[in-house]
């Protein structure tokens, strides 16, 4: 039996099983009650979730343990074997189900003690996603600060790594020039170009938000809105393709035209580009948190005779930060993880410079350029992926932090 058929009989019997357990234990339900004509504690549909419940979690409590078993090879676990021990324990959970079900017994806080832990659950594995995540790439990166000094890595400003595959191999001697992690380059490419597309997004999606949350009429923000948004769901390639294609000569040309040199592949197009790309998430999430600002403020506001522009900047805009400022965020960090735009516009090249109209790379881009190809995991150069991860995790949280702040500020103001 291949992995798929497990999958198949697993599935397509434990689900059916639960519908007839929800039935089953919902019509014992009804039938105690019109046996008895005492009055149920909870709805009969408690009583059909309690069954479901007690059927459907021990197989796949069964089904889990057996999984982790087989993952860290303790034991094989043949199918048919497993399919009996979950279907077994299933039917075992539905019977003890059927024996509680009493006209007293509380079958919603039974039920909603379960949910709770399944919430719980939930947050939990999420929690241990972001700390498996986390400690994966601090123990790869601190592979890599063996090699490489932690200091030349975050102070260096040259990266060429190119030799780092013949060190690895053993076959590098004195001629072979030692590689070059220094990763000022990369981080001030990804500055540049995410500080580009915040010149753009913010300003156009905020007074787009403030168009259409406070001037546009409800038809025309049911037409606008929708249109907006559509931006988010171009694919990144073709963001891509337009920016090389006709964003980069169009900068050029301007730039030739004002006396200034610029390479076809710059960091003003993709910065452009980018920066249109992000514009639905800080307008949609400020249009929504600027509507969220209670009416009776505008009302008081308009009362004490300040004009409308007055009002959007002195009581609604301060109320509706917090949002903007999460909306801010959201963008900077969907433009700090993009890739495809800046690989197709910018090109590879790590260069230290002030200059848009030369050629930059960001951190993405060369996390993806060390973990493809037919390098050695454990060589300088693909554990360098996750040294440059980690100093992006590190100012991501930073960043997170000063936002919290400003958050928490502005609130205190308001409040």
């Amino acid at each position: 039996m291949t992995t798929a058929d497990l999958f198949l009989w697993f599935f397509g019997g434990l689900i059916p099983l639960s519908v007839m357990a929800f039935w089953i234990a919902r019509g014992k339900a009804l039938s105690v009650e019109s046996k008895t004509n005492a009055r149920l504690h909870s709805r009969p549909g408690f009583y059909g979730l309690y069954g479901l419940t007690w059927m459907a979690l021990p197989a796949l409590v069964a089904s889990l343990l057996f999984s982790v078993a087989h993952l860290f090879r303790l034991f094989d676990v043949p199918p048919t074997m497993l399919l009996a021990t979950a279907f077994g324990l299933g039917s075992g959970g539905l019977w003890f189900a059927l024996s509680q079900i009493k006209a007293d017994f509380r079958a919603r806080q039974a039920v909603e003690k379960v949910m709770r832990g399944l919430l719980l659950t939930a947050a939990g594995i999420s929690i241990l996603t972001t700390v498996g995540i986390v400690l994966s790439v601090i123990f790869e990166s601190i592979q890599f600060f063996k090699v490489i000094s932690f200091w030349d890595f975050i102070t260096g400003t040259q990266w060429q790594p190119d030799t780092a595959f013949l060190i690895g191999a053993g076959r590098a001697d004195e001629n072979v020039a030692p590689p070059l992690f220094g990763s000022v380059p990369i981080f001030a490419g990804t500055l540049m170009i995410t500080l580009i597309a915040m010149l753009v997004a913010v300003p156009i999606g905020l007074f787009s938000a403030i168009y259409m949350s406070e001037y546009a009429s409800h038809t025309a923000r049911g037409r606008l809105k929708p249109m907006l948004e559509i931006l988010a769901g171009i694919p990144t390639v073709v963001y891509g393709f337009f920016a090389a294609i006709t964003i980069s000569p169009l900068v050029v040309d301007i730039a030739h035209a004002m006396g200034l040199e610029a390479d076809y592949t710059n960091a003003l197009a993709p910065g452009l580009i980018m920066g249109v790309m992000i514009i639905p998430f800080i307008s949609s999430l400020s249009d929504d948190v600027i509507r969220a600002v209670p009416e009776s403020l505008r009302d008081g506001s308009l009362a004490l005779g300040t004009t409308k522009a007055e009002t959007i900047r002195h009581i609604v805009l301060p109320a509706a930060m917090p949002g903007i400022v999460a909306a801010c965020l959201l963008a900077v960090s969907r433009a700090i993880g993009e890739t495809m735009i800046v690989v197709m516009a910018a090109g590879l090249r790590p260069n230290l410079t002030a200059n848009p109209l030369e050629g930059m790379t960001t951190v993405t881009v060369k996390i993806v350029e060390a973990l493809t190809g037919d390098q050695e995991f454990d060589s300088a150069f693909t554990l360098s992926a996750f040294a440059l991860g980690l100093v992006l995790l590190t100012a991501t949280l930073i960043l997170n932090i000063i936002s919290t702040i400003v958050v928490r500020k502005f609130r205190q103001q308001y409040e």
